[in-house]
């Protein structure tokens, strides 16, 4: 299978390339900068500098869009607004463009979104069905979503997956969580009612596999394992896995003061389930929280 993937070098597409090499896939990864795509993905991968290369001769059996730079890392300023505009929606929409002129379409898009799609929810359940509240968080993943679901006008299958918070080895937002907590500084955000929606990046490599397989399979899927915590539980969570206390906690004011809009997205929270996967038999290697976290820290 003739797969291309954006966002291939990031924290998740490193070890989906992995897991795709095994299965015995071609891969193609599109990266500004493509000569050092083998040597960070592997060396049977090849590297693509821009869509714009691609001709309409060129053939995917599958293409995995990941590509988007990271939402917390820096205030939203217009600018970066625009910036985690054009790396999600833009980019999506080249590569609806290029199916639009390739001779031989992909059989399917699996493209990225966040739980951010249903804003704050507040204490509401949420499934991939659920209504949402209109912040910027919403409009971005809405208008990624939009972008990718046209290419269904051209024959592609098409699943949109709802990720939540990744935990993994080396990176994701756990890594920027860790040092604080190692010294026993860490605590919660605000008054740490916020649900926090996670799942293990093993689980999630299986979930985009689960839909790469599955013909079946189409329309929007929340990316998350099936039992959410609030920040609190979450932060209680970590410090007993690490064996550290966690007493200091980081007052809603002082986030809003320093990150402005942004700290929306931290003091706001999805309350989210997978219903979709779990419909589908889907099992999961990694339930909880505290056997993700177990996993992952461990000696």
């Amino acid at each position: 299978m003739k797969i291309l993937i954006t966002g291939g070098t990031g924290f998740i597409g490193k070890e989906l390339c992995k897991r795709l090499l095994q299965r015995g896939a071609q891969l193609t990864v599109l990266s500004r900068r493509p000569e050092t795509v083998a040597e960070r993905c592997g060396d049977q991968v090849a590297g693509l500098g821009s869509l714009a290369a691609l001709t309409a001769d060129d053939h995917f059996d599958a293409v995995i869009n990941l590509a988007g730079e990271p939402i917390a890392d820096a205030r939203w300023t217009e600018r970066r607004k625009r910036l985690l505009w054009e790396s999600r929606v833009t980019l999506t929409e080249q590569l609806v463009d290029y199916f639009s002129r390739a001779q031989a379409k992909p059989k399917v898009l699996i493209s990225g979104s966040a739980v951010g799609y249903y804003g704050d929810g507040g204490d509401r359940v949420l499934d991939e069905a659920s209504a949402y509240t209109d912040d910027f968080s919403h409009r971005l993943c809405a208008a990624w979503e939009q972008a990718a679901l046209k290419a269904g006008d051209y024959g592609v299958r098409v699943c949109i997956l709802r990720t939540g918070l990744v935990i993994g080895k080396n990176g994701g937002f756990l890594q920027r969580l860790l040092p604080p907590f190692k010294l026993g500084l860490g605590g919660r955000l605000g008054d740490g009612r916020q649900w926090m929606s996670s799942v293990h990046r093993n689980d999630l490599i299986r979930m985009i596999e689960h839909l790469l397989d599955s013909p079946g399979s189409s329309g929007a899927y929340n990316g998350t394992a099936p039992h959410p915590v609030t920040n609190r539980e979450f932060t209680q969570t970590l410090a007993k896995v690490l064996k550290r206390p966690a007493l200091l906690p980081v007052p809603a004011l002082v986030l809003k003061a320093a990150l402005g809009e942004l700290s929306v997205l931290l003091l706001g929270g999805q309350r989210v389930i997978p219903k979709r996967f779990l419909d589908e038999q889907f099992e999961f290697e990694f339930d909880t929280l505290e056997q993700a976290l177990t996993d992952v820290l461990a000696v």
